[in-house]
């Protein structure tokens, strides 16, 4: 069995404003899975290439902020996915 590493996205107005400012989506991931597997999982999802990943855990769930390299937009990339 494939283990699921992107849980869902998350739609916050601040995380709405982080996709407009900071070109950074953030979705809810496996509490197992390392910055490197949710990079490479984004890139090959959704054709775009990652800068950096950055990750919280709170309330036993955990979060990873992915922030796309300036070539990619993260706004058309939500809008793609149901997000704006």
């Amino acid at each position: 069995m494939e283990k699921v590493i992107l849980e869902k996205i998350k739609a916050t107005e601040k995380i709405v404003r982080q996709i407009e400012t900071e070109n950074c989506l953030v979705f809810v991931v496996d509490r197992a899975v390392s910055k490197e597997e949710i990079k490479a999982e984004v890139e090959s999802l959704f054709d775009v290439k990652v800068a950096g990943v950055r990750t919280s855990t709170q309330k036993n769930k955990k979060q990873a902020f992915v922030k796309l390299k300036p070539k990619f937009s993260a706004g058309d990339l939500a809008t793609k996915l149901g997000v704006l």
